[in-house]
C-alpha cells in the first residue's frame, strides 16, 4: 500500500493477466470486455437473474449516511423503496434530494428522486410514505415486504427481530447486531420466521474480491502465510467524520452569522473587500454570495434536528468524566462514538477487513466452510480525541488462523495484524496477502496488484501453464508466457459489492428455495460479528482470548459475553 504509480502500474497488469482461468471463465469470455468490473454485471457474475418481473417493495429503516449509500445503490428494476422512516428531518430530507455536502457524498447518496427519475419531492412522497415518529408504523404497513435497516448498531437486533416477526424479510447494515448473543437472536428469528436476513458486509459481492481469492485458490501466489490489513484515517480533533455537525446553539449563531455575511456581500460593502477592478468585484461578489448561500442552506437543513426529542426514542444524556454534558441528541447524532450505541473502530471498519482476510483464508479450504479465527491480541487507545467518545482512536489487532493442514499440523498457522488509526492517513485502506511465491494488494477495495515473491518489483514476472495445465508464476521467463486475459479486463469503475447485495436480496426474496440464500447469510455475518465483538474485549481487558466454537454456532447458548441467546426478550 506504498508503492509507486510505476509499481502499481505493473502489479495491476500481471494480476489482470492471472485472472483468465476464473470461477466459470467468467473473464475469459471477454463478456462486455473493458467493463468486467462495473456495476450492472452482478447477476451474471454471482449467477442470479439479470431481472426480476416484480420489484421487491422496501421500507428503509434509518436513512443516514449507510442508508442514503444502500439506497444510493439501488437497481430499481430490482427494488422499489416504497417507505422511509427517521426520526431526523435532515435525513429524510437526503433521503429524497441527497447528500450535497459534497460531489463525491452526492455520487454515492444520490437520493430517491435522481435514483427514481422523480422531479419534486411532492411527486416522490406519492410513491414512498414517510414515518418520521415510529417505525413500528412502517413495519405495520403492509405494502412494504421487506426492511433495509440502517440504524446505529444498538437498534440493530430488536429492529431487524420485529421486522421478521411482522412478516419483512430483512438486510441490514454491519455489524450484525451489538454483541454475540444478539446475532445468534436474529439468526434464530430468521430462522423460525422463514425470512431471509442478509448483513451488509459487500466484500462477498465484489467481482475484484472474488478474483483475487480464484488467484489465491489456484496457487499463483503459492501458500498464504501472513496478511496485514490496515484503515488509516486522517480525522483529528476538530475535523472528525464521525463527529458529525450537532443542531445547537453554535450552529445556530453561525446560521445568523452567515445571514449577516449574505446581507453584506449582496450589498456594495464587499467591494472594499475585494478588489477595486469592476470584473474582479462581480466575480468575488458571485463567488462569495454562493459559497454562503450552499454552506448556510445545508447548515439549516442541519438545524431541523434540534427540534428531535432524542430522549423519547431511548438515548440518553450523560455527564462525562470531565464534567462535560452529552445530550441525548448528540448520542443519537454522533452514536458511532460511544459504546452503548456503537462498535467503535472494530466494528465500523474492521470488520469488512477481517471478512476480508476470512474470504481469503476461506478460499483454501476445501469444504466451502468460513473459515474461523484461533485466536486475538489487540490494543487500543485514545489518545488523540479528548474526552468526547469512549470508542478507541487506534486499533492495533493480531489473529491466528488454521491453515489447510492446520488439523494435521498445529503450526501451519496464518497469521492477520490488522490496524486501524486516526490521525495519519498514509497508506489508506486495504489488504496484502503474502505467499510463499507472490504477493496479492488490494487498495481500497479498486485496485488487485500481483507481485512476485519478497518483492515490490516485478521484473520478469510472467504467469504461465505449468506442464499440468494449471498457471504458474514464472520469474525467470522473459517472454512466451500465456496472457489469457487481455489488459483492459479490469478496466472501467469497480463496483464495491453494494448493488450486487441488494439485487441478490431481492432475487433471492422472490426465488423462495433453501438453497438461494444471500453470500452474507446469519451463519457468515455471526462469524464477522464475533470477530470484531471479540476483538473489542481483548483490546478493551488488555488480554489475549482464544476464539471457541460454540460462539460461532447459531444454535449453541454460549457467547462470550455470557448472556444465552433468548428471543423471549422481545416478546
Amino acid at each position: 500500500m506504498y508503492l509507486s504509480p510505476e509499481e502499481k502500474a505493473t502489479g495491476q497488469e500481471n494480476f489482470q493477466r492471472a485472472i483468465g482461468v476464473t470461477r466459470r471463465d467468467f473473464l475469459k469470455t471477454g463478456i462486455a470486455a473493458g467493463a468486467v468490473s462495473g456495476a450492472g454485471l452482478g447477476a451474471m457474475y454471482f449467477g442470479y437473474e439479470a431481472s426480476i418481473s416484480n420489484p421487491l417493495r422496501v421500507g428503509v429503516i434509518g436513512t443516514g449516511d449507510e442508508g442514503n449509500v444502500l439506497m444510493g445503490a439501488i437497481t430499481p428494476g430490482y427494488i422499489q423503496v416504497v417507505a422511509i422512516s427517521d426520526i431526523r428531518p435532515y435525513n429524510i430530507h437526503r433521503a429524497f434530494h441527497g447528500d450535497h455536502s459534497s460531489a463525491n457524498a452526492l455520487r454515492v447518496r444520490c437520493g430517491l428522486m435522481n435514483k427514481y427519475g422523480w422531479k419534486s419531492e411532492d411527486e416522490a412522497r406519492k410513491h414512498v410514505k414517510v414515518y418520521d415518529k415510529d417505525y413500528h408504523d412502517l413495519l405495520a404497513d403492509e405494502d412494504v415486504e421487506a426492511v433495509i435497516i440502517a440504524l446505529p448498531l444498538h437498534l440493530h437486533a430488536p429492529v431487524a427481530i420485529e421486522a421478521m416477526k411482522a412478516g419483512k424479510h430483512v438486510l441490514t447494515e454491519k455489524l450484525m447486531g451489538h454483541s454475540v448473543r444478539e446475532c445468534k437472536e436474529m439468526a434464530r428469528a430468521s430462522r423460525d420466521t422463514g425470512k431471509i436476513l442478509a448483513t451488509g458486509h459487500q466484500r462477498h459481492y465484489s467481482i475484484l474480491y472474488d478474483n483475487a481469492v480464484d488467484t489465491i485458490r489456484r496457487g499463483l501466489i503459492g501458500d498464504i502465510h501472513s496478511i496485514r490489513a490496515q484503515w488509516h484515517r486522517g480525522n483529528l480533533p476538530g475535523r472528525d467524520s464521525w463527529s458529525m455537525p450537532l443542531p445547537d446553539d453554535e450552529m445556530g449563531k453561525r446560521i445568523a452569522r452567515l445571514k449577516k455575511d449574505l446581507d453584506s456581500a449582496q450589498g456594495a460593502a464587499i467591494d472594499t473587500k475585494v478588489s477595486a477592478l469592476k470584473k474582479e468585484i462581480e466575480s468575488a461578489r458571485r463567488g462569495l454570495i454562493g459559497k454562503i448561500e450552499r454552506e448556510l442552506e445545508m447548515l439549516e437543513l442541519q438545524y431541523l434536528d434540534h427540534a428531535v426529542k432524542a430522549e423519547d426514542y431511548g438515548y440518553q444524556e450523560v455527564t462525562l468524566a470531565n464534567g462535560n454534558r452529552r445530550t441525548a441528541l448528540e448520542e443519537l447524532i454522533r452514536w458511532r462514538l460511544w459504546h452503548r450505541t456503537g462498535g467503535g473502530l472494530m466494528a465500523e471498519l474492521g470488520s469488512h477487513q477481517l471478512d476480508a482476510a476470512g474470504i481469503f483464508i476461506s478460499g483454501l479450504r476445501e469444504d466451502g466452510k468460513k473459515a474461523l479465527p484461533l485466536n486475538v491480541s489487540a490494543a487500543g487507545q485514545r489518545s488523540l480525541f479528548p474526552l468526547d467518545r469512549d470508542c478507541e482512536d487506534h486499533v492495533y489487532c493480531v489473529y491466528e488462523f488454521p491453515g489447510p493442514d492446520y488439523e494435521s499440523d498445529p503450526n501451519k498457522k496464518i497469521g492477520v495484524v490488522y490496524t486501524s488509526i486516526n490521525g495519519n492517513g498514509f497508506g489508506g485502506y486495504g489488504e496484502t496477502v503474502l505467499g510463499t511465491k507472490g504477493t496479492l494488494i488490494l487498495e481500497r477495495e479498486q485496485e488487485v496488484m500481483l507481485f512476485s515473491s519478497g518483492s515490490s518489483t516485478t521484473t520478469n514476472l510472467t504467469v504461465s501453464k505449468s506442464s499440468s495445465g494449471a498457471p504458474t508464476l514464472d520469474t525467470t521467463q522473459s517472454g512466451g508466457g500465456e496472457a489469457v486475459v487481455g489488459k483492459q479486463a479490469l478496466s472501467g469503475p469497480v463496483s464495491r459489492g453494494y448493488t450486487e447485495e441488494l439485487e441478490h436480496w431481492a432475487w433471492c426474496i422472490r426465488n423462495p428455495d433453501p438453497k438461494n440464500q444471500p453470500r452474507c447469510h446469519p451463519k457468515v455475518a455471526l462469524g464477522d460479528a464475533v470477530i470484531a465483538l471479540v476483538t473489542n474485549m481483548a483490546m478493551r481487558e488488555g488480554r489475549r482470548i482464544e476464539f471457541k466454537p460454540e460462539w460461532f454456532d447459531i444454535e449453541s447458548d454460549e457467547t462470550p459475553e455470557g448472556d444465552a441467546p433468548d428471543l423471549a426478550r422481545y416478546s
